[in-house]
Parts: structure tokens; sequence; C-alpha cells
């Protein structure tokens, strides 16, 4: 495995995409007594002990293997310090949603998972490989696990949708044009779009756009799909059978399934496992029910809307 040292913030053109304080591996574990399993951060110290004072770092075990994990991950861009030490697991077979206030390093998270962003400290693990210490030839390789939607879909403007599907298949693979057509038509099948592979992206609604992106990200039968944020602009009917879209597309494909969103009704429908994210680290993280009866203030602040403390407006 190379052990050159990439640019941390490396150009986003690869063809995978359309164009348009200080903690080791090992957590601490919990004092005798303790929930089983449920391991801590070390305390903040000296400056950091007042701006993390709701950061437990708290883990609760879900059973489960982590498909991606982050490890002591520091990322700036200059002086703006985005990931501050963030350790934080995705575990394999569950929807999970990483949950935080606008600006605290969600989507930053995305683009360090799939290769796109490089920790300046830290280390960041898919499938327990290292993804900054990989080759381009296996970057490559390891982008192939990955689905993504993006915001709007991120489609090509001058492809019909059953060409905009069907572009990672004939990108990544050698599979014959008939393979092709039987996976692509699959696809936009389960995400209802059947009947829509001849329209062009200005003839979709937003919400068939989103349908859209998702057919395209499991074309390549990802083991772990990634969510940027897929209720934007969505309604808050359309928000809901989205919802019900991924959880009936998990339910028949397996997988790891991350989320990164605003809307707590969405976490309430669909998340399995939560991370609450918060000034570039893990306020809490775990399976949902626990973590929506967290008696951590800001967790219970956050996961309710609530106004009062200690979230405000900064």
């Amino acid at each position: 495995m190379s052990e050159t040292p990439r640019d941390p913030n490396p150009p986003e053109h690869d063809e995978w995409l359309p164009e348009e304080e200080q903690t080791t591996a090992e957590q601490l574990v919990e004092p005798a007594g303790s929930q089983v399993g449920v391991t801590h951060e070390p305390p903040p110290r000296g400056d950091d002990a007042e701006e993390y004072r709701w950061h437990t770092g708290m883990q609760r075990p879900t059973g489960q293997p982590d498909a991606v994990e982050f490890v002591d991950v520091h990322k700036a861009f200059g002086r703006n310090k985005i990931l501050r030490g963030l350790n934080m697991g995705i575990p394999e077979g569950m929807i999970s949603m990483i949950l935080g206030p606008s600006g605290t390093g969600k989507s930053v998270c995305i683009k360090h998972m799939v290769g796109l962003l490089y920790p300046d400290e830290g280390d960041v693990l898919v499938h327990g490989e290292s993804v900054p210490n990989m080759t381009d030839d296996e970057l490559f390789a390891m982008r192939k696990k990955f689905g993504v939607l993006f915001q709007d879909g991120a489609l090509f403007g001058s492809m019909n949708l059953y060409d905009n599907t069907a572009f990672p298949l004939r990108q990544h693979t050698d599979k014959s044009e008939d393979e092709i057509g039987e996976i692509v038509r699959r696809r936009l099948r389960e995400v209802g779009l059947g009947e829509s592979e001849d329209k062009m992206p200005n003839e979709l609604s937003g919400g068939m756009r989103k349908r859209a992106g998702f057919a395209r990200a499991l074309v390549l039968d990802p083991d772990i799909v990634l969510f940027d944020e897929p209720d934007s602009g969505l309604d808050p009917v359309r928000t809901a059978l989205l919802c019900e879209l991924i959880q009936e597309i998990h339910e028949e494909n397996g997988g790891a399934y991350t989320v990164i969103t605003h809307d707590i009704m969405s976490a309430r429908r669909v998340a399995e496992f939560i991370c609450v994210l918060w000034k570039g680290r893990i306020v809490e993280s775990g399976p949902a029910e626990e973590l929506f009866n967290s008696d951590n203030a800001f967790v219970r602040q956050f996961l309710s809307g609530e106004s009062q403390w200690p979230l405000g407006m900064e």
C-alpha cells in the first residue's frame, strides 16, 4: 500500500462524480456498572472544557461492525476548523443519520468517506481500509462500494433519465448494453420512474429528480449509500414518500445507508442509528430510540426542535 503523501484537498474532477484533542482508535470504556459496550471520548481539557461541555462522546452499541469509521479526524480550511477530533462509526446493515446544526461538518464527512477530501490529522476507514493511504487504483475500486444521492440529484442535463442512470455502469463496468438496460430499468421501476426513462432532467419535478438520483446511486449494487440532504427542497408529503422509499429499498438490498439531514421527522421515520454532530465532534451516537430518549440536554433540544439552551443562534 502506498505511503505517498496526498493532497489534503484534491480537486473534485474525478469521473466518478457528475460535474456540475488526542484519542487512540480504541475508545475508553465506561467504568464497571455502566451499560455494557458503551464508550466515551476522553473529557475535554483546557479551553475546550466549556465549548464541549455537552459532548459526552457516548457511543452506544449496535452489535454491528462499522462500515465506515472516523478516527480522531481533524479538517480545517484555512483558519476555519470543521472537524476537530471526530470519532464516529457508521454501522453495517442499518439506516444511519448524521444530524447537527448547519455548518458543523456533515457534508464534509461524506467527502472524506469517498476520498474527495483527506484529513489533516487522523484516519478514515472503509471496511477497515485507510482511505487516505490508498493508491489511486485502490481509491477508484473503493468508490465502487458507494452510491451517492446529492441534494439536487446531480443529473446530467444533456442526458435523458435512462442514460443518466446507465452512466455509472458504462463508466465502471464492462457490461453489455443489454445487461445495462436490464439493471437500469429495474432500478427505475423500484423508484417509480419506470415510464419516464426518455424524459430529460428539465422535464422532471424536484421529487422525480431525487428518485432518479437514487436509482443511479443503486445501479452498481453499492455496499454503502450516502444521501446528502435528500429532503432539501421537498414538501413534507414528498419528504415522507422519499423516506418510505429509502426504507423499502434498504429492506430489499441491505447495506449501510447514511443520510445527512436537518429534518427531525425524517429521522423519526427511518433512522435506525443516529450520530449528533456539533462543533466538529460527536455529541452522542447510538440506536435511534436511545438517542431520542437521551438525557443529554443538547441532544434532547436538537431532536425535539426546542429553542431553549444550549444551542442558540450563534
